[in-house]
């Protein structure tokens, strides 16, 4: 009877060996299951990490803009800026001004040219009478009255686009699709349209305060 026990026990030894290896053997498959299952859920619908959702591929306005030869704008309106400022200095010279002195020149009635700043009433009216006289003057300082607020909108609103992804729709509806109708004076017309059939409900970008030329200003 001794001998019959110990064969049945070893018996079931045997047997429970066997069953404690096929166990281990089945789970490499199920963690491959479950393995297999992760790269489906990072690429399922709606995971967005790497794709955002909702963000359009490419801007036609910001890259139409960006696009602009703001360097060259920069360049032509510096060679009225020069002539001007040079202008101012030298009257302030001729009637033995500090060259320091401050003034601002502005448009009066006829587009003609206005002087103020803390001179003699004498002195102002001269220099007012001999700039209005001034051919090159008058047409420098005529054309930096548009051209510069048009380009000091353009390069603040360039700035915000690089900075901050900022678009801004008015330069936009300036610029052509085709760069070659994107001319300096192109986009000063389209500019300057805008801000003649503007009503009290635009924007203050367009309804913009009338220009004036200051020498000397302290910020």
């Amino acid at each position: 009877m001794s001998l019959l026990t110990s064969l049945i026990q070893a018996s079931a030894r045997f047997q429970q060996a066997m069953d404690n290896r096929q166990a281990p053997a089945a789970k490499p498959n199920d963690g491959q299951t479950a393995e297999a299952k992760i790269p489906e859920a990072a690429g399922s619908p709606g995971d967005d990490r790497f794709t955002p959702s909702g963000q359009p591929e490419g801007d036609s306005g910001s890259l139409k803009t960006r696009q602009l030869p703001l360097g060259q704008y920069k360049q032509t309106v510096a060679q009225d800026l020069s002539f001007v400022r040079e202008t101012l200095r030298h009257k302030l010279a001729e009637y033995n001004l500090h060259p320091a002195t401050a003034l601002s020149v502005g448009k009066g009635e006829g587009s003609s040219a206005v002087v103020e700043g803390k001179i003699p009433d004498e002195l102002r009216d001269k220099i007012e009478k001999d700039l209005n006289n001034n051919r090159g003057f008058r047409d420098a300082f005529s054309r930096l009255s548009v051209t510069e607020p048009t380009l000091h909108f353009m390069d603040n609103a360039l700035k915000l686009n690089q900075a901050y992804g900022v678009s801004n729709s008015l330069l936009d509806s300036l610029v052509s699709e085709n760069q070659q109708f994107n001319g300096l004076q192109d986009v000063i017309h389209r500019y300057d349209s805008l801000k003649r059939s503007a009503g009290t409900s635009q924007p203050e970008s367009i309804n913009s305060p009338r220009y004036a030329f200051s020498l000397n200003a302290r910020a």
